[in-house]
């Protein structure tokens, strides 16, 4: 009898010692992994976090706007987007705090099948875009904007990911298609050409920023800046490294060997110099884009900014990731 006894106590214990043990899981929401995969992912799937003592748990969406409702919802712990759908969300109330900005410059554009199209050209064309106030749609707004042109003039179509609009411009389904230049190396063999360039034409419009809610900064606030910090570390390795983080990219998107999608997202990045590893927050450019979406509507009036922002975890994590 006591034998078994101190044997159920024992298996407690073991049990109680592999729990204690475990890493500790963050979900991390992404828009659907494309050639960029190398860098969204890296602190993850590169070690990065399993050094902090945690892992990453990636949740994939067909647009940043489905990732802000999954972690208003309590689903995520953190999401990566533009800043467009949830600088409306806060300013109806919601809570979600901007922590970082790793991918400041938009690498991004419009691609049309027509030849001679030109920005001047715009009025009344078919627009692909994914849901309402996600990144694709916010930039087409930005371009019609100066243009002087508004969203009612032309016919926005919501098609799901980059690739599904890329693939509907090839089949001439829409005129205009808002994606990554990813699709650059493809897009002449599919009669495809890029109409305009985000970093040309929007220049302040911000790729991709972090967000938490503060209820997660406030009950898992020393896991949040773990989690910045191995970002920091994974981004410059990754731009380090260009062979790891083209062949993370190959693998999360099951790529062919001879594909060059990933190579050249790699060397634009580098271009345009659009990844920051320190992961600022841009105030200036979150002004730009917040007066941007008042005049196209997406915002009823201009908002406080510092309430938006939390610029204590990155801090923290900056220090921790230069250690």
């Amino acid at each position: 009898m006591k034998a078994s006894v101190f044997g159920a106590c024992a298996l407690v214990l073991f049990s109680a010692g592999a729990q204690a043990q475990a890493p500790k899981v963050w979900r991390h929401g992404v828009v659907e992994a494309k050639s960029d995969a190398g860098f969204v992912m890296m602190a993850g799937k590169g070690g990065f976090a399993e050094k902090q003592g945690f892992q990453i748990d990636y949740l994939q969406f067909k647009g940043d706007a489905l990732a802000l409702k999954a972690m208003l919802a309590g689903e995520l712990d953190s999401y990566e987007g533009s800043p467009g759908a949830p600088m409306t969300a806060a300013s109806r109330g919601a809570d979600v705090k901007v922590v970082g900005c790793y991918w400041p410059v938009l690498t991004y554009g419009l691609w049309t099948n027509k030849p001679n199209l030109t920005l001047a050209d715009l009025k009344d064309k078919n627009f692909a875009i994914s849901s309402p106030g996600a990144l694709p749609d916010l930039f087409a707004r930005a371009v019609l904007e100066k243009q002087t042109l508004t969203p009612n003039d032309v016919h926005f179509v919501a098609l799901g990911s980059d690739a599904d609009r890329f693939r509907a411009v090839s089949a001439g389904i829409v005129d205009v298609a808002a994606a990554s230049t990813e699709f650059t190396p493809n897009a002449s063999q599919m009669g495809i050409r890029l109409l305009v360039h985000a970093a040309d034409a929007t220049p302040n419009f911000i790729r991709f920023c972090t967000y938490m809610s503060s209820k997660t900064l406030a009950q898992r606030g020393d896991e949040a800046v773990k989690f910045l910090a191995a970002d920091m570390q994974g981004l410059r390795y990754a731009l380090a490294n260009k062979d790891a983080e083209v062949k993370l990219a190959k693998e999360m998107t099951d790529a062919k060997p001879d594909d060059t999608r990933a190579a050249f997202v790699f060397d634009e990045v580098t271009k345009y110099k659009a990844i920051d590893p320190e992961m600022p927050i841009p105030m200036e450019k979150l002004g730009w884009m917040m007066d941007l979406f008042v005049k196209t509507e997406n915002l009823a009036k201009p908002m406080d900014l510092t309430k938006f922002v939390d610029a204590g975890p990155r801090e923290k994590a900056l220090a921790l990731a230069n250690r």
